[in-house]
């Protein structure tokens, strides 16, 4: 308990950055702030990227916590790890572009409107409304997804791309600064939404 309290007291105070930092909407209306960049996708918010890298001071401890969580209520509930890894694998093998969030969360928030703003096709997985509010199955399958990855951040957002993950919302921040992000896209075979519709625009039920 001691240990979940102080994480779940570091994650507040990194999150709590959002209540002062404008939505993506309201950016746009803001001189001073870059709403977008020259290709109309959403610039990155920096206020929501520096907490997001101040997390990393805190992911030795969230690790401990997501294996001790998933531990509990993963055995409580009965969960089968290897089937809730089976599931990550097979919906980021069925999927060009996948991002797993959290409903309350600035991070997972910031990284949807990123990816709205490019008008790419993704699948959205809302894992539950924060870490600490995951049942049995949520708790295994944040443990899996950080497996994931290298450095074994438990964190969400996580963005796959043609069966890879690229990380979280810093990772993406850094991709659309970079000016790489639609060609990482691309390269997945992620396709425009209007591109997508416009395969049944024929189609009577389009009408």
């Amino acid at each position: 308990m001691r240990i979940q309290a102080l994480v779940l007291s570091g994650a507040l105070a990194l999150s709590s950055v959002s209540a002062f930092v404008p939505s993506p909407s309201a950016r746009k209306l803001l001189p001073y702030l870059p709403a977008t960049s020259s290709n109309d996708v959403i610039s990155p918010n920096a206020a929501i990227k520096v907490a997001a890298q101040g997390m990393t001071l805190l992911k030795p401890i969230f690790q401990l916590e997501a294996e001790l969580q998933a531990a509990a209520l993963g055995a409580l509930a009965k969960v089968d790890k290897d089937e809730v890894a089976k599931e990550v694998a097979d919906i980021v093998k069925a999927n060009k572009i996948v991002i797993y969030t959290y409903a309350l969360s600035p991070f997972s928030t910031e990284a949807l409107s990123i990816l709205d703003s490019t008008g790419y096709d993704y699948k959205n997985i809302e894992l539950g409304l924060e870490w600490f509010t995951l049942g049995g199955k949520g708790s295994e399958t944040r443990v899996a997804l950080s497996k994931q990855v290298n450095n074994g951040a438990t964190s969400l957002p996580k963005i796959f791309r043609g069966g890879k993950c690229i990380g979280g919302y810093a990772e993406l921040a850094a991709l659309v600064e970079s000016g790489d992000l639609e060609a990482v896209l691309k390269k997945a075979g992620a396709k425009k939404k209007d591109e997508k519709a416009g395969v049944f625009a024929g189609l009577p039920f389009m009408k």
